[in-house]
């Protein structure tokens, strides 16, 4: 069977054989379990047995560390996480993503939020207000790209007062763009396909 004809299945699945992983990642078994018993692919042994097991989120990691397409376990969606303690600019974004196919989008309206989100749901991009009342953007910008399973997770801020100097801080830093509040909602959808090639 096909890595396309699967997809739908590897979009919700937790654990992975070293097949599927395989079949994902578009590689022999072998390779998969020559990466697993050299440490570069972490997992657990099914007690009794040779057999090999794969959390989903170190399977992406190491997809992203090794540059492999994450569509096939995916389902084909990009994922956004949208991040503002604004719930007028939230509710914005939610009916935005709810008519556009493309992205499976979650919300946050606080750091503390958004870290539980980033770690369970593994965005491949931040849209971020850079003033949260319990964070500021350049500590998460930092903690992303600093973790293993989100270091290339691209991120795009959203502010309503912000100095020139501060944006150059945050390109260099890492982060895809920022734009000033207000802002044309369709646009930055349209940046945000740009980036993640949909």
């Amino acid at each position: 069977m096909s890595v396309e004809s699967k997809s739908h299945d590897w979009a919700g699945k937790k654990v992975f054989t070293t097949g599927e992983a395989a079949e994902i990642c578009r590689v022999s078994q072998q390779t998969i379990i020559r990466c697993f018993d050299r440490g570069k692919l972490q997992g657990f042994r099914v007690p009794g047995s040779r057999f090999r097991r794969i959390p989903r989120a170190e399977l992406l990691r190491f997809m992203r560390d090794n540059q492999i397409p994450l569509d096939a376990l995916r389902g084909g969606r990009k994922r956004v996480l949208v991040v503002d303690d604004d719930t007028e600019i939230l509710e914005l974004f939610r009916l935005m993503f709810e008519r556009d196919d493309r992205f499976e989008a979650r919300f946050a309206a606080s750091g503390y939020r958004a870290g539980v989100e980033t770690l369970a749901f593994l965005p491949d991009l931040i849209l971020l207000d850079y003033m949260l009342p319990d964070i500021n953007g350049d500590e998460v910008l930092r903690t992303l790209k600093e973790g293993d399973s989100t270091q290339h997770t691209r991120v795009i801020f959203v502010s309503g007062v912000i100095r020139e100097n501060d944006i150059e801080r945050l390109l260099a830093l890492g982060a895809e763009d920022v734009v000033r509040k207000p802002f044309d909602v369709r646009a930055l959808l349209d940046r945000a396909a740009e980036l993640l090639g949909v």
